[in-house]
């Protein structure tokens, strides 16, 4: 069983930037494949960006040039680095682990329990 704990999230103004951090346990946690999602008031969960074991990134365009998405692999630590923020951004983020590479991308087993990120000024 595989447990994922989030933080980082808070409120923070336009323009600036915000780490999460995603603390994993339960499985060989370089097997896995770490995501990113996000999910705002009244919209559909997305996906923001994911990295495979071996640190091969995937990114929605709407993270692209402002999010990056890394681990470490010897912490069993996966982060989302986010700058440039818009309050657009706002919404609750999930961190997500699954084995399979595939499922990762659409709809991985695991969930955190989900951290709120706030822009606004």
């Amino acid at each position: 069983q595989v447990q994922l704990v989030e933080s980082g999230g808070g409120l923070v103004q336009p323009g600036g930037s915000l780490r999460l951090s995603c603390a994993a346990s339960g499985l060989i946690f370089s097997s896995l494949n770490m995501a990113w999602y996000r999910q705002a008031p009244g919209k559909q969960r997305e996906l923001v960006a994911g990295i495979t074991g071996r640190g091969m990134t995937n990114y929605a365009d709407s993270a692209k040039g402002r999010f990056t998405i890394s681990r470490e692999n010897a912490k069993n630590m996966a982060y989302l680095q986010m700058s440039s923020l818009k309050p657009e951004d706002t919404a609750v983020y999930y961190c997500t682990a699954d084995p399979n590479t595939m499922r990762s991308w659409t709809s991985p087993y695991y969930w955190g329990q989900g951290t709120q990120v706030t822009v606004s000024s």
